[in-house]
């Protein structure tokens, strides 16, 4: 198979390509010459293995995620499955209530079962998790890390609730199904979390 880059962002590219007669995706950080050459290794070596362990650990919580089938430390590289799916993004807006409220209560579960262990990932949108054999899988943990306060679990639905409203809208409503399935699986106070959600919003618009 020839390589394909499907994405270029200011932190890592994202290339098609095969492994071992599989159809994966190689994800390469990007070096910043602005940064102190060591520094720069350093900064992308860490941040490979973070969120490498960070999907490795999702998928222990029962949480769909690409697999891994290798990782370079050093130069910043992830090889992982390729989801063949469609993007959450691409269809929200075009399925019926029913379907749209049952993906919702999916979507909150997963997230619930990410911090029940304290893991954020960083970026929730609905560009970053994909739709496939019946499943919502989570992408780019890039932004992610291991986190116990309340305040990364409040902005990790903060930035999903506020991807609604600017990219569907007309549907921004149905985030209320994502804490109802949230709610359903998270094994601390719901009550905390909607009220720190409630204090971002607060903070945001008094900024």
């Amino acid at each position: 198979m020839n390589n394909n880059l499907l994405y270029q962002g200011a932190e890592a590219k994202l290339i098609l390509s095969s492994y071992l007669g599989r159809k994966v995706i190689i994800k390469f950080r990007i070096n910043k010459n602005y940064r102190i050459k060591e520094i720069d290794e350093l900064l992308i070596s860490s941040r490979t293995k973070e969120e490498a362990k960070l999907i490795y650990q999702a998928r222990k919580q029962g949480v769909y995620v690409p697999f891994i089938y290798d990782v370079d430390i050093q130069k910043g590289i992830i090889t992982m499955q390729y989801i063949s799916g469609k993007r959450i993004k691409d269809f929200f807006d075009d399925i019926s209530d029913d379907e749209r409220k049952k993906l919702c209560i999916k979507i909150g579960q997963s997230i619930a079962r990410l911090h029940n262990t304290d893991i954020i990932h960083g970026d929730i949108t609905t560009s970053n998790m994909m739709y496939m054999d019946n499943n919502v899988y989570f992408i780019d943990f890039g932004l992610g890390e291991m986190n116990t306060e309340l305040e990364a679990k409040g902005v990790d639905l903060h930035v999903l609730m506020e991807t609604m409203e600017s990219t569907h809208s007309i549907h921004a409503s149905f985030f209320r199904f994502v804490l109802e399935g949230y709610a359903s699986l998270y094994k601390g106070d719901i009550d905390q979390v909607k009220r720190k959600i409630d204090d971002i919003i607060m903070r945001g618009r008094y900024r």
